[in-house]
């Protein structure tokens, strides 16, 4: 998928991953629409990044918001690129020390967002994409991008709710690059480990340096940079489809 020129739809992209992500492809000639429920922030970084770069609030579950969306995003161009950074984690273990279940509903918004979020805007990206005209001598239509998580294979104690959503995004993807074959259409997800992103909340500098000298190597925490940096080589190197990648430092997560 040649970058320049084409129009991307990032969720989530007004801060962490989705930011970086949203940066990277403008610089590439992307003309990007930056989904996010932080419509200022969404705001402040397309006027700063200016040219086509358009901003919109949406909540990624709602069926009606994101199709919105997704026809703001190929106004001008057809959409051909799509990348899900949107998403939330929480902390709560499957019975507390007490014994007091998981609270359900918690459960089911964090799936809610991350899984259900994430196939409601790839399905209506992809329908918007398969009217595409094909390009290059594959015949490609486009590319989604989804954001899992090392969690949907090591997830820690506390981790139930998210594990759960992200193994969902990595099942998916499979069989979803099947389904949009015949549309020229690539599904490939990334997994990444434990990034500096605002889902580190109000960590200190002490404990991300401990974080990142737990990581092989390089010995540091992820940064935005490196996601975007990837998602750029996915959309530019066709014969990547299918498959969970992923972004970790070699990383493999304890128990807690």
């Amino acid at each position: 998928m040649q970058i320049d020129g084409a129009s991307a739809l990032v969720t989530g992209g007004a801060s962490g991953l989705g930011e970086a992500t949203v940066r990277r492809l403008a610089a590439a000639g992307a003309q990007c629409t930056i989904l996010d429920r932080n419509l200022d922030g969404a705001e402040t970084l397309a006027k700063e990044l200016g040219g086509a770069t358009k901003a919109v609030a949406a909540d990624v579950s709602d069926p009606d918001q994101v199709a919105e969306a997704v026809a703001l995003a190929g106004e001008t161009s057809p959409l051909r690129i799509c990348v899900n950074c949107a998403g939330i984690g929480i902390a709560a273990r499957t019975i507390a020390r007490d014994g007091t279940p998981h609270d359900l509903d918690h459960f089911r918004f964090v799936v809610n967002v991350n899984l259900i979020g994430t196939f409601n805007v790839m399905r209506l990206a992809a329908s918007a994409m398969s009217k595409a005209e094909p390009q290059g001598p594959d015949g490609e239509r486009g590319v989604i991008v989804n954001t899992a998580s090392i969690a949907a294979f090591d997830g820690q104690i506390g981790q139930v709710a998210y594990s759960a959503s992200k193994g969902g995004i990595v099942g998916l993807t499979r069989p979803a690059a099947r389904d949009l074959s015949p549309a020229g259409i690539r599904v490939v997800t990334i997994a990444p480990g434990t990034f500096d992103t605002p889902l580190m909340g109000s960590a200190s500098e002490a404990t991300k340096a401990a974080l990142g000298a737990g990581i092989p190597f390089p010995r540091r925490m992820g940064d935005p940079a490196d996601y975007a940096a990837l998602v750029a080589h996915i959309c530019e190197n066709v014969y990547i489809n299918g498959e969970t990648i992923r972004l970790d430092g070699a990383l493999r997560m304890t128990p807690k």
